[in-house]
């Protein structure tokens, strides 16, 4: 059988491609197209277990089985997972500028006694570097699906009402705004807790990736940290 394989940032340039085309065995697993992956290219983690794969749009793990005409998106770490209930969120993931008063906006409600945003910008310096600019790169149809379940998981938690969230993708200067976090409630507490878990759960399980360009060189940020990406946790 033959499945199509999705790569992006690290493995992107490590393959050299953004798309190849694997045979396998019938009955292969993720954990076997994993293993054939790591050995093909040496720029991958070599311990293909921490390869982590979306088939068609799921995050699965590496003994499901699968078929002719897959397609598999290899997911590298990002930079640092049921249905959306409570409050119907805003996402947005984009190209342009964010405007942080609409997802303010957004999120206001009568019942509301406090609504918190929080900004994610792009500092010029970084670990002693001067970052000239980052870049971000999403796998769309996962990044779309994990960012209503972070928002889910936050109206789960805690009484919410409303959540917005945008994430920038492309090129984003120094101050530019990458990530918005939004969200209403009756009291502050709630807000601000529910904005602050958002923002650490977004780094643990949604396919964008940033590159930090700075000073005599670039580098993806997340995939060379060892840190382990368990959306399905």
């Amino acid at each position: 059988m033959r499945v199509n394989v999705l790569l992006f940032a690290a493995y992107r340039e490590a393959v050299g491609d953004s798309a190849v085309q694997i045979d396998l065995a019938d009955e292969s697993t993720v954990g076997d197209l994993t293993t054939e992956m790591s050995g093909r290219y040496p720029g991958l983690p070599q311990k293909s277990g921490r390869i982590v794969a979306a088939v068609n749009d799921e995050f699965r793990l590496h003994d499901f089985t699968l078929s002719d005409g897959d397609e598999v998106a290899l997911i590298p770490p990002v930079s640092g997972g049921g249905p959306v209930s409570g409050c119907a969120p805003l996402i947005v993931v984009t190209e342009d500028p964010l405007d942080p008063a609409d997802f303010t906006e957004a999120v206001r409600a009568g019942s509301s006694g406090a609504v918190v945003t929080f900004l994610g910008t792009t500092r010029d310096e970084n670990a002693g570097r001067n970052v000239t600019l980052l870049e971000y790169e999403g796998y769309r149809p996962m990044a779309d699906k994990m960012l209503a379940r972070v928002a889910g998981e936050m109206a789960e938690r805690w009484e919410l009402g409303g959540v917005a969230i945008g994430h920038r993708l492309g090129r984003v200067d120094v101050g530019e705004i990458s990530l918005v976090v939004a969200a209403s409630a009756p009291h502050r507490v709630a807000a601000f807790e529910a904005v602050g878990y958002a923002v650490d759960r977004i780094k643990q399980i949604v396919p964008i990736w940033k590159k930090e360009h700075f000073e005599g060189g670039e580098v993806w940020i997340g995939s060379q940290d060892g840190k382990e990406f368990s959306p399905l946790g």
